[in-house]
């Protein structure tokens, strides 16, 4: 089974590459970042991919973006992504589309060797592959998205909805634009909205606060 991966870390992506061919799988290349990994993609047509979510040059969400990609050119492309630490966020952008083929696991779990090799056999085949700790965190998230912004977090957003900057903000709440700069800052983290592009954000965010 050919696969491409995507890390950055030489010592992680050399120890993947020994696994996955120790355990019968064709490693056709691995790279370090995500246009390389899309490149390779193409290149060489895996069966399956293994991506880290934190990807050069900002180690931010570089991997996942790289993963939506792959699949938009080939739709239903299996895709095994680890992180550090849970990214709410991505993991509801990867299953978005309901394909399957989609893991998503943190780093620890590579370390168990069997496990991750049974997942990406999971994942490969086409089925799903979430660590415990991804699915308690996606359970975990209250039915109403606005229910942990607190009274002034409501306010803001509601004159987000209305279009207003966050200048015409502060004057109509009688507070700095800092302050303002603030409670929308908090309003993107309890909405789980990732800081890829804060524009994007903004209409994510209204549109939340609409129920759409």
């Amino acid at each position: 089974m050919r696969v491409v991966i995507a890390e950055d870390n030489v010592v992680l992506a050399e120890g993947l590459n020994l696994l996955l061919a120790s355990a019968g799988f064709e490693v056709a290349a691995i790279t370090g970042d995500g246009p390389s990994f899309v490149a390779a993609v193409a290149r060489h047509a895996p069966e399956v991919v293994v991506v880290d979510v934190r990807l050069p040059p900002s180690f931010r969400d570089e991997g996942i973006h790289a993963a939506l990609e792959v699949r938009r050119r080939r739709p239903g492309l299996p895709v095994l992504v680890f992180s550090q630490y849970v990214e709410q966020v991505y993991a509801r952008e990867l299953l978005a589309d309901g394909r399957g083929g989609v893991g998503y696991l943190l780093k620890d779990r590579v370390t168990r060797l069997e496990e991750f090799l049974e997942s990406l056999r999971r994942v490969a085949a086409g089925g799903t592959a979430l660590d415990a700790e991804v699915v308690s965190q996606l359970l975990a998230r209250k039915a109403d998205p606005l229910a942990d912004l607190t009274p002034r977090e409501h306010e803001v957003l509601t004159l987000m909805a209305q279009g207003l900057a966050n200048t015409d903000i502060a004057t109509r709440l009688v507070i700095t634009e800092r302050a303002v700069h603030k409670h929308i800052g908090n309003i993107f983290l309890k909405l789980d909205l990732a800081p890829t592009d804060p524009g994007h954000r903004r209409v994510r965010a209204v549109l939340t606060y609409l129920g759409l």
